[in-house]
């Protein structure tokens, strides 16, 4: 299959999202589709995969323009996209996940489908128990069931949204050679999209990168088979940036704040989980001090973070918070004494569908009744301004990219809090969003606030933090000075070897 995107133009309001794109992709390539957030490249898989229509132009595929509306007709013409959060169903199984959404619908011959599932798992080194709930599983397999759900659809063209993010360095070897084998001994397409420049280098064949909405330039990677040199790399992704961006970007660092008073105690802290054996977790947090959680999904990190937050049920131990016991307290008392928690999941638990960016500051603005939206509405637009949001007022939130979700919820930290408590605080963002977002919260951070943040990013975990508390199977080992070690030695601790 080979596909040509002409004159492809898609605008909401006064945003012009894409605006005259021109680009082919032929079969047997892996191609990474590039751009700062807001620069139009989800918004340009998305009309690919049917979720959303162009305004204009057409899309050829094998020479014959295609005119089709809808996933289920893009599908229908061999083009799936697995988004970044899988659209899966929580309250199935694997194998009822996999039947859904067949061209047959909901079918009764079970014991085909899981023949099928079987065959597909081992055929790429999936491991999928077809009897799993689906919320059981960590995201790594749930990409793995979307992907082989998909390839049994019959797709030709398999478009990833950010499918690194969050998941461990042997799921992501896995994904590759499931997606190499694909697109180069199979032919498929495969376009991935990705802020993360290394796996663009490691992987793709081809990039495509759009700024503001415009197709800017294409690169041919170099070949990888051999590994490259670190002065090929860091080339490689000088001439990315440069293309993303329009400039260099200077290199990552930090100031160091002067350290104060305790702000938070685990001590002894045992987090309660069935499927995981959570050991004792003892740590201090300090005003001004910036703490870094490592670690593979589902190691513990997550539990213990919304444990300090009161979310999460505690077996043992002791927590305080500005010298107050809090192991009855609620997360909304918490908050009130300035202890924020930042989820991983923008529109699952950060933000609400459906309301507006107004909206949403109102809700954090005051807790009064009655709200004086003039005011609300001037405060809205002053952080659209501050926090570089590119979205109005008026947009519902699932409007905005990623990206800009992600600006939206920093907006709506308060001002000056005592502690931070943040999942993935950069997750999706490009490099410059991401260091913008980190200029943010140590601004915060030298006026005193304690920040606790998980990353699945080593470097910023090895940038940003003060220390570092790895996880690994309920286990935990501390760094405890950042200074004396590297990313190659927090990924052997990552990987239990502590």
């Amino acid at each position: 299959m080979d596909i040509e995107l002409r004159n492809i133009h898609k605008r909401f309001g006064p945003i012009h999202a894409n605006n005259e794109i021109n680009v082919r992709f032929d079969h047997g390539r892996i191609v990474g589709i590039l751009g700062e957030n807001g620069a139009g490249k989800s918004t340009l898989m998305k009309i690919l995969s049917g979720f959303q229509p162009a305004d204009e132009g057409e899309i050829e595929i094998d020479g014959r323009v295609i005119d089709y509306t809808g996933p289920t007709a893009a599908i229908a013409n061999g083009i799936g996209m697995l988004q970044q959060d899988p659209l899966d169903v929580g309250a199935f199984t694997v194998l009822e996940n996999f039947i859904y959404g067949g061209a047959e619908g909901v079918t009764l011959k079970r014991a085909q489908a899981e023949a099928d599932l079987q065959h597909l798992t081992a055929r790429f080194g999936f491991e999928l128990d077809p009897h799993q709930p689906i919320d059981n599983l960590l995201i790594a397999q749930r990409q793995q069931l979307e992907i082989i759900r998909l390839l049994a659809l019959g797709v030709e063209t398999l478009i990833l949204d950010e499918p690194t993010t969050g998941i461990s360095a042997e799921q992501k070897d896995i994904l590759f050679q499931a997606l190499r084998r694909l697109a180069h001994d199979e032919g498929l397409v495969v376009l991935l999209v990705s802020h993360k420049l290394e796996d663009v280098i490691d992987l793709c064949d081809d990039a495509v990168v759009l700024r503001a909405g415009r197709l800017v330039g294409e690169m041919e990677m170099p070949a990888s088979a051999n590994g490259l040199s670190a002065a090929r790399i860091a080339e490689t992704k000088r001439q990315l940036v440069t293309m993303m961006f329009g400039e260099e970007l200077e290199a990552q660092s930090r100031p160091h704040f002067d350290i104060g008073e305790t702000v938070l105690v685990a001590d002894r802290l045992v987090v309660h989980d069935l499927r995981l054996d959570m050991q004792p977790i003892t740590m201090t947090a300090r005003a001004g001090e910036v703490i870094g959680l490592a670690g593979l999904g589902g190691s513990g990190q997550e539990l213990f973070m919304r444990a300090c937050a009161r979310l999460q049920r505690v077996t043992s131990g002791a927590l305080s918070y500005c010298g107050r016991n809090i192991l009855n307290a609620s997360y909304r008392q918490l908050f009130r004494r300035g202890c924020v928690f930042g989820a991983d999941g923008r529109l699952e638990e950060g933000l609400i569908a459906g309301l507006t960016l107004t909206e949403h500051t109102a809700l954090v603005a005051d807790d009064r009744l009655q709200i004086d939206w003039t005011a609300v509405e001037k405060l809205t637009a002053s952080r659209i301004e501050r926090y570089r949001v590119k979205g109005r007022a008026s947009d519902n939130i699932e409007q905005l990219s990623g990206g800009n979700q992600q600006r939206v919820l920093i907006g709506l930290l308060p001002d000056d809090p005592k502690l931070l408590i943040l999942e993935q605080p950069t997750r999706g963002l490009d490099v410059d969003s991401a260091r913008w977002i980190w200029t943010q919260l140590l601004e915060r951070c030298q006026q005193g606030t304690a920040i606790i943040f998980n990353s699945s990013d080593l470097e910023e975990l090895v940038t940003y933090s003060d220390r570092i508390f790895v996880f690994y199977a309920g286990r935990v080992h501390e760094v405890p000075d950042v200074s004396q070690t590297n990313i190659d030695e927090l990924g052997h601790l990552i990987g239990g070897e502590f």
